[in-house]
């Protein structure tokens, strides 16, 4: 195990057996995406993206809240429209960096996950919540229209539930979260730490280079036509099929034994 402490403890990085884990360490702020907060998460997100030893990422935070969003006041102490452009756009690259990362991402969500942090929700592949756990895009309570998190959240969720929650600034709660697709599973706060532990596990047992194939295919084919979707996963999986683990996977399923798949190595 290594545990790495980044920009004076605001992310802690704790890496278990093929599995990485980031937890936003600014509870006494709810957990705000600062500029230093996105930068701690760029940083991490690009050394992961480039290490063949992960297999999962599960994203976590400190103390009550998930994560409130931007830091308001940060935002207010910098006036300036070049300024919020760029900040925006850093925003974005964390959120396309989870999204276009080699490896599923798990987001473990236990309180308040708004504005941004509703967009970082959004942005995982996987999300395992508590059932205290709320959601909620409120910037246009404080006359600002979510706009970067709305890419992520009608990416989710139905367009009209999405502009719903946009429009209103709303709360919801686990369950509707997950009826509504935003999540993935809720469960009671106390079985939160096993679930993620088991779904974590789950993912750690199969073949890595099978779930990395998944993963690249995965979002890129959302965005496509049918016809050049099936082309491009096609493709995909012809490539997966001459893959070591594909071979022993197949072999070890008609001999009726467990298969030995292939280590990432570094």
């Amino acid at each position: 195990m290594s545990t790495n402490q980044l920009n004076e403890n605001i992310l802690l990085r704790n890496d278990q057996k093929g599995a990485a884990f980031l937890s936003l360490n600014r509870p006494d702020k709810l957990n705000t995406l600062s500029e230093a907060m996105l930068a701690a998460l760029q940083t991490e997100l690009d050394s992961i993206a480039a290490d063949p030893t992960i297999q999962c990422v599960v994203l976590s935070a400190e103390g009550r809240g998930f994560c409130a969003g931007h830091d308001l006041q940060e935002m207010r102490n910098n006036p300036e429209h070049s300024y919020y452009q760029s900040l925006f756009t850093r925003c974005g690259k964390v959120m396309q960096s989870i999204v276009n990362l080699p490896v599923p991402v798990i987001a473990r969500v236990d309180g308040i996950a708004a504005a941004a942090g509703c967009q970082l929700v959004a942005s995982c592949d996987l999300v395992i919540a508590a059932r205290s756990a709320r959601f909620a895009v409120p910037g246009i309570n404080v006359g600002l229209f979510c706009s970067t998190p709305a890419v992520a959240l009608s990416r989710n969720i139905s367009p009209k539930r999405a502009f719903d929650l946009l429009v209103t600034g709303d709360i919801i709660d686990a369950d509707t979260a997950l009826e509504w697709g935003l999540i993935s599973s809720v469960v009671d706060s106390t079985e939160l730490d096993n679930a993620v532990a088991e779904k974590v596990a789950k993912i750690l047992s199969k073949s890595p280079s099978a779930v990395r194939f998944g993963k690249s295919m995965f979002n890129p084919q959302r965005q496509m036509s049918l016809s050049d979707a099936y082309e491009f996963a096609g493709n995909i999986m012809a490539d997966n099929m001459m893959t070591h683990d594909a071979a022993e996977g197949i072999d070890a399923f008609l001999a009726k034994r467990e298969p030995t798949w292939e280590k990432p190595v570094s």
